[in-house]
């Protein structure tokens, strides 16, 4: 084992994996076997349109895959479709499991809120919710819009309008209206389920104000169901209060219906047979957002068929995940890891849903969940695990996580002190997959593989079906040294579109403008000696000075390891014709900034990335700017320091951090 290898899977475990399985099936198809994961990689890359055939098969998808051709425009990107042909509906493979087995496991903050729905009970839930949809006249390719926590019924409301080829469109509760609106309002949603409220580190936070302003200001919808989670009774008054809301003042919205969850599931034993509408595969699924902190959010649109495809070849084969997990990931309705666990129900694995602060009342809640329930699969953000290494938690020692075998990281670079965290103190062998990709695709283009050690710092290895390579400033391939992360190749999970995006001149901007016929992720990457991956941070924030590129992730990454310093977040400031970096950290309670501590940040950050990455300014911040998914905003801090307008404030979590990084005088010289 080298000095970096952390681990290692047994021959056991790679034999009973799912990817060795799917390859010896591909291998029985094929007249030369396929016995490496760099050959089946290759392969995938080859001969796309027999990777996602065996794709399909493997995992059993429901559906007619349609007439011959199975990939049209096959060099085109944006343009090329897979199966364009084939009829299927989403929500049909997610629920072909039957029985008594949960399917979905909820906990919140309070200790009641715990439930559980099996399978038979989530397909009759679903069927309810389907009938709603029949009932409230909504044609396949409208839309259903949920402002929702992360609760079993935010998963019935999808599967149930998606059954019914509805478009769905999610977002969390905390965003405030104006967010809702700026995403909503560019969908027009015909049906809007809300809850009445959410808690959050033991505060019970009441929405049914904001929804009364939200529905106001949307005259595409058309009936409001309030699903009661702070009323533990579910006697309707939320929606009492919304109602009179919207009837008073001197423009009311009487032409809403306001009915509560229990209208739409009907007396118990009431539900109808469940039935599905097969749609074409490329009949519109999800409607994801960008963070929209430089903008107004991105609507983007992606297909029913390319989202199973794409999250069956990494549930199934790269997470391994099956019908004897308990598959957790923390999350929201707002990020799109939401939908990638929703996806997990197709595996046939039971999700484990949590909503509330991670961190409450101790930094050891969502491990205990972990052992309580028995997950399998443990799912959160780098962030998070960044934060109890600074915390110095225990969980391997506090709790009985003998049945977790994967850890799962993304949302942002998993730094190699964050490798070493999971495996000194949460469990020593387990399966650590920092995972790269995000909501413009709905998945991954790097991540973990259950045939491969992981080395410290890297992640895995490019995922099947993705043609990941790093690009040069000319366009050209790199083997090694940094570069932008790009596709150049198409895949099924590339957006329809953007909505109302004329002429795909929005979308084709975002992705396709750098280089031509070429995925530009906007990723600073390279490769490594064993194949993996390394992202050094977004290279619209990467730092230039004296026009040397250098991701800000390096930087963190020295900075993360200094116990007085809590988080930090790194610029480039125009400064005298060049770039000059600027850093800013928050202090740990009972913590300053002083010379000394500069002093050492300074020495920290030229031994460990080089004399470049050393900042001219550092400067103490109360707090740092981040959006509802928790990324911290680079781009939106460069703006105030610069005097620029932040166009979308409504897409941060604590917009008022922002003011900790104006006029600072600091930075005048």
């Amino acid at each position: 084992m080298s000095q970096s290898q952390l681990w290692k899977p047994s021959p056991a475990r790679i034999e009973a994996s799912q990817m060795t399985a799917f390859m010896a099936a591909v291998s029985r198809e094929r007249a030369e076997p396929i016995e490496t994961y760099e050959a089946l990689h290759r392969w995938s890359l080859d001969d796309k349109v027999g990777f996602w055939n065996a794709v399909w098969d493997f995992a059993g998808l429901v559906g007619d895959k349609g007439a011959l051709p199975h990939l049209i425009n096959a060099e085109a990107m944006p343009g090329a479709r897979f199966f364009p042909h084939a009829q299927i509906n989403v929500a049909e493979n997610l629920l072909r499991r039957t029985g008594d087995h949960p399917a979905l496991i909820f906990q919140g903050e309070a200790a009641a809120d715990r439930r559980e729905l099996s399978w038979d009970a989530l397909r009759a839930q679903t069927a309810c919710m389907a009938r709603y949809c029949d009932h409230a006249g909504l044609e396949p390719g409208e839309r259903i819009a949920a402002v929702m926590p992360n609760l079993p019924e935010t998963m019935v409301a999808m599967l149930g309008g998606v059954a019914r080829g509805a478009v769905v469109s999610t977002c969390s509760p905390d965003f405030g209206p104006q967010g809702i609106l700026d995403r909503f309002g560019q969908i027009a949603p015909k049906v809007l389920i809300v809850c009445d409220g959410y808690r959050y580190n033991g505060k019970a936070i009441d929405i049914t104000a904001k929804v009364v302003e939200v529905v106001r200001a949307l005259p595409s919808v058309q009936r409001v169901v309030v699903v009661p989670y702070l009323d533990a009774e579910g006697d309707g008054a939320a929606a009492d209060v919304i109602r009179e809301g919207l009837t008073a003042g001197e423009e009311p919205r009487a032409d809403v219906q306001v009915e509560t969850w229990a209208d739409v599931m009907g007396p118990p034993g009431d539900a109808p047979p469940l039935t599905f509408k097969r749609m074409p595969g490329t009949h519109p699924l999800y409607i994801l957002f960008s963070s929209g902190t430089t903008g107004a959010p991105k609507c983007i649109v992606h297909s029913g068929l390319g989202t199973l495809l794409k999250h069956a070849s990494e549930l199934h084969l790269h997470v391994d995940a099956g019908p004897d997990d308990r598959l957790f990931y923390f999350t929201t309705c707002g990020w799109m890891m939401w939908n990638w666990l929703a996806s997990g129900l197709m595996t046939g694995a039971t999700l484990v849903l949590y909503d509330g602060a991670p961190g409450y009342p101790d930094m050891n809640r969502l491990f205990a969940l972990a052992e309580r329930e028995r997950v399998s699969v443990f799912g959160t953000s780098a962030k998070f695990i960044d934060a109890l290494n600074k915390a110095d938690v225990q969980p391997g020692q506090a709790h009985d996580l003998s049945a977790l075998r994967a850890v799962l990281s993304t949302g942002s670079t998993l730094v190699p002190e964050g490798f070493d965290y999971i495996y000194r103190a949460v469990k020593a062998d387990v399966h650590l997959a920092s995972m790269s990709g995000g909501t413009d695709l709905i998945g991954c283009f790097v991540t973990g593989n259950p045939l491969l050690p992981v080395y410290r710092g890297e992640i895995q290895s490019a995922a099947l079906g993705m043609s990941v390579q790093v690009y040069d400033d000319a366009g050209e391939r790199a083997a090694s040294g940094r570069g932008e992360l790009v596709c150049d190749a198409a895949f099924p999970s590339m957006p329809l579109g953007f909505w109302n995006d004329e002429g795909d001149r929005r979308y084709r901007a975002a992705y396709f403008s750098r280089f031509d016929n070429v995925w530009h992720h906007g990723d600073f990457a390279e490769w490594t000696d064993t194949g993996g991956m390394l992202i050094h941070g977004r290279s619209d924030a990467t730092l230039n000075p004296g026009g040397v590129r250098i991701g800000t992730a390096e930087i963190y990454r020295q900075v993360e390891t200094l116990a007085p310093i809590k988080e930090a977040i790194v610029i480039g400031q125009a400064w005298d014709g060049d770039t000059r970096v600027v850093l800013f950290v928050v202090m740990q309670e009972g913590e300053a900034l002083d010379a000394d501590l500069e002093a050492i940040i300074r020495q920290q950050i030229r031994q460990g990335a080089s004399p470049r990455h050393v900042p001219s300014k550092i400067i103490a911040v109360a707090d740092i700017p981040r959006t509802k998914s928790g990324k911290i905003t680079e781009l939106a801090v460069r703006d105030v320091v610069h005097g620029r307008a932040v166009k979308n404030k409504e897409a941060l979590a604590n917009p008022e951090a922002l003011a900790h990084f104006q006029n600072l005088a600091a930075l005048s010289s």
